[in-house]
């Protein structure tokens, strides 16, 4: 009963007035009552199901006037017009891998290190669902751009900071609120544009850490390329492979990132198997990202596999190949459904987006929340949360002028700043992360450096 009433009192008097007229004694320290406020503030917040305007048309902008001359070139220095931006920052998108945060806890739960391994492969698999059909391009983060996000209900709380600026890359750190995981990583996004599609490398290491059980997994995340930039409908495809490490018991799990290739037949598909250090098959795992993933004895994938591509080869003699292996045109698969090998078992089944998501970006439910705010969370977060930047909340409210003129403002203010670094010869701190080696593969990494739930936030840059 205390849950339910305080669920509908937003100050953290009011909640405090409800706790004592249930006979609770409040007496508390300053220090716990400013926890309460922090926490409740966040969970009891987050209550909105759409954006306050809906997208613009694209209809009317042609984006080859500015591509056409960056066929193989890198884009991170292009600047890009607003109106094919989506109000979030990119900060705010990696924010997306926690969606199913739920998976991260079921892991935990399991003794047998195979389902552990299912479900953070499973976990992998739905950091990158929400990226359908999601074309608007996330803006810039500005250099100490910071974002925030506490969910209760979820379990977690995260903590991103934009740590350099060329190249552009983003650290993230989050945490289980019952201290039951560790999950982190930096992002270095390459995007190329290649005549007809844009392809965006998530080159960093992903690291998820299981603290109940002592182990570390890290992984990297497929390619992610967007199609019919110049003319048509624009459609996504993921692919490449992934490899989870399980750096305590050796297990790795290898997941194929398929291309859609002819007729878009693999349109979607993810397949792999978990294996133990001395390579042995343990488990087959197969889905489509864009829907869901399952887990099956492998000796029965593999038999199922071996059917599936004689049917295959039959259908190839019996058709006209008439398609070419050059065309962008969006392929249209036998099946949208994944056929269920019997046996299987689901691990993960994608969330339906909400009815209005078509008008909003194709945001789905989590990312609907993302860029909220209200003057009490204002109070709270530092100045340098992207929720306060004034481009994305013009672009969310539908001042598309404003937005274009306040992200050209921040463009212009963030160079004299490194301008005038250059200047006086003075280097860029970060002050979240710090830069190091990956505790578990050694690779280059940015590291959380701890202290920002303190809530001291002195000396912040200036970067709105």
């Amino acid at each position: 009963t205390l849950v339910i009433c305080c669920c509908f009192h937003n100050s953290l008097s009011d909640r405090c007035e409800v706790i004592s007229h249930c006979g609770f004694d409040l007496h508390f320290p300053d220090d716990y009552i400013k926890g309460i406020k922090i926490k409740s503030l966040f969970f009891f917040s987050f209550s909105r199901t759409s954006l306050p305007s809906p997208m613009f048309s694209r209809n009317d902008f042609s984006i080859w006037s500015i591509l056409r001359k960056c066929i193989g070139m890198e884009l991170s220095k292009i600047t890009m017009p607003v109106i094919f931006n989506e109000p979030l920052s990119f900060l705010q998108r990696l924010t997306e891998y926690m969606e199913h945060t739920y998976l991260i806890h079921k892991a935990s739960s399991f003794s047998d290190p195979v389902e552990r391994m299912q479900c953070v492969a499973a976990f992998a698999v739905s950091a990158v669902a929400s990226q359908w059909e999601r074309t608007g391009k996330p803006f810039n983060p500005l250099l100490g751009e910071t974002y925030e996000l506490v969910r209760d209900d979820l379990g977690f709380r995260l903590i991103s900071e934009q740590v350099s600026h060329h190249p552009p890359i983003s650290a993230f750190h989050a945490e289980g609120l019952n201290n039951d995981f560790i999950f982190h990583g930096s992002i270095y996004p390459k995007l190329k544009f290649w005549g007809k599609s844009v392809e965006a490398e998530p080159k960093g290491t992903i690291t998820l850490e299981l603290l109940e059980h002592n182990e570390a997994y890290t992984w990297t995340n497929p390619t992610c390329c967007v199609h019919n930039i110049i003319v048509g409908k624009l459609w996504i495809e993921q692919y490449g492979n992934v490899e989870i490490i399980n750096h305590k018991t050796g297990d790795k799990c290898v997941l194929n990132f398929k291309p859609c290739g002819l007729f878009g037949k693999e349109l979607h598909k993810v397949e792999g198997y978990i294996q133990d250090k001395s390579k042995k098959k343990l488990c087959a795992l197969y889905g489509k990202w864009t829907e869901c993933l399952y887990s099956v004895d492998p000796a029965t994938f593999d038999a199922y596999k071996k059917n599936d591509k004689k049917n295959t080869e039959e259908k190839k003699n019996s058709k006209q190949m008439s398609t070419s292996e050059e065309s962008d045109e969006m392929p249209m698969p036998d099946s949208e459904s994944v056929f269920v090998i019997p046996g299987s078992v689901l691990l993960w089944r994608i969330a339906p987006r909400p009815p209005n998501s078509a008008q909003m970006y194709n945001f789905t439910t989590f990312a609907m929340v993302l860029n909220e705010v209200d003057k009490e969370m204002e109070s709270v977060i530092p100045k340098t949360d992207c929720r306060l930047r004034p481009d994305i909340r013009a672009m969310e409210n539908g001042e598309i002028d404003q937005a274009s003129e306040e992200k050209k403002r921040l463009e212009e203010k963030q160079r004299a700043a490194r301008k005038n670094r250059s200047k006086s010869e003075e280097d860029w701190k970060t002050r979240w992360f710090h830069q190091g080696p990956n505790p578990y593969n050694g690779a280059q990494d940015w590291l959380y450096s701890g202290s920002y739930w303190d809530r001291n936030y002195f000396n912040l840059p200036d970067i709105y």
